[in-house]
Formats: structure tokens, sequence, C-alpha cells
């Protein structure tokens, strides 16, 4: 009996530990199953979860009533989040694509005060990670679930000039330096 008690109170305590995550319900489906008696109706939820640091998840959750639905698809996506680097902790380092199935979607840097300007699903991925300028659209599919998992993908190939620096094994300002400066100093020992 003690050893209930305790699950649920670690499980509570676990939840008032992270209160950091913000969280936004992009869809809800009806799903009906027909039996003898006639239809038993379940209810499936899709939930994206994001610290607005540069940390997202989502999350599906499928049950008879709609807020233990939501709580699974909360709960789901807090164990799969992914880190995203972001610059100067507005918008992307660089222009990316995500797939999935058939959804495609083309994720742009933008200027600051450009906003969030991105449908439905990827509006909240972004909204979650803590974006503030970027330029979003959606190719194909546009399934919500598909959509999210396409955003997450692309996300997910996103790499900052420390990242590529450390794997190329030079220092960052060589990567950043511009073609025509490194083109400068070459010129000028000839």
């Amino acid at each position: 009996m003690a050893r209930d008690d305790n699950r649920g109170g670690g499980r509570r305590n676990q939840r008032e530990e992270t209160p950091e995550f913000a969280d936004r319900l992009v869809a809800i489906n009806r799903v009906s199953k027909t039996v003898k008696g006639g239809k038993r109706f379940g209810f499936a939820a899709l939930v994206v979860v994001g610290d607005q640091k540069g940390r997202v998840g989502f999350g599906k959750g499928k049950a008879k009533e709609v807020p233990e639905a939501i709580r699974k698809a909360t709960e789901q996506a807090k164990r799969q989040m992914i880190r995203v680097p972001l610059r100067e902790g507005r918008t992307l380092h660089h222009d990316t694509e995500g797939r999935h199935g058939a959804g495609k979607v083309v994720m742009r840097t933008a200027p600051q005060g450009t906003g969030i300007i991105a449908g439905g699903p990827m509006r909240a991925v972004f909204e979650m990670l803590g974006i503030q300028d970027v330029v979003a659209k959606s190719i194909g599919s546009q399934n919500p679930y598909n959509m999210i998992r396409a955003t997450i993908n692309g996300l997910g190939r996103e790499s900052s000039p420390r990242m590529v620096a450390q794997r190329r094994g030079k220092k960052v300002a060589d990567i950043l330096r511009k073609p025509e400066e490194a083109a400068a100093p070459a010129e000028a020992e000839a």
C-alpha cells in the first residue's frame, strides 16, 4: 500500500519540478469503434511541448476522455524532446528542410522583426521552441502529424557554427569567416 502512494507522489513531484515547459494542443481527433451495442468513442490528442529556450518535443495520446488523452500526449512529448541550436536565441542558423512521409517543410532564417510566418502545426513547434523570426512553408501533406514530424526532422538537422567547427576540427572564426575575407589575406601575401 505504501509503495503505491510513493509512486504517485513521485510522479506528482516530477510534474512540480518541471513547470518551465509550455505545451500547445495542436489537434484532437474523435475516433469511433462500432461494437454490438452501438458506437464507442475515443479521442486522440497531438501536443507540442517546449521550454521556449531551444528544446521541443511532440507526443500523441489516445484515451476514452479528452483530458486523459492530452495528459498522455504531454508526457510522451516531454520524454522525447530534442535540443535545437538557435542563432541569437531568436532564429535558425541556416535554411533547412525536413521530410516525413508525404509531408515536406522548408524553414528559412529571417531578420529580426519578421516574426513567425508559418502554418498551424509548424507555428506551434516554433513558438514552443522559442524561435521569434522564421519563414516556413509546408509542401505536400497537410496532416498535422506529418507536418510536425517533418518540422522536427528539419530542426534535428540544424547545426550551429560551433558544432560544425568541432566536427571539422577548426575554430569557430574559421567557419564564420566569409569567402572574400579568406581570399584577401592570400592575395596580400602574394
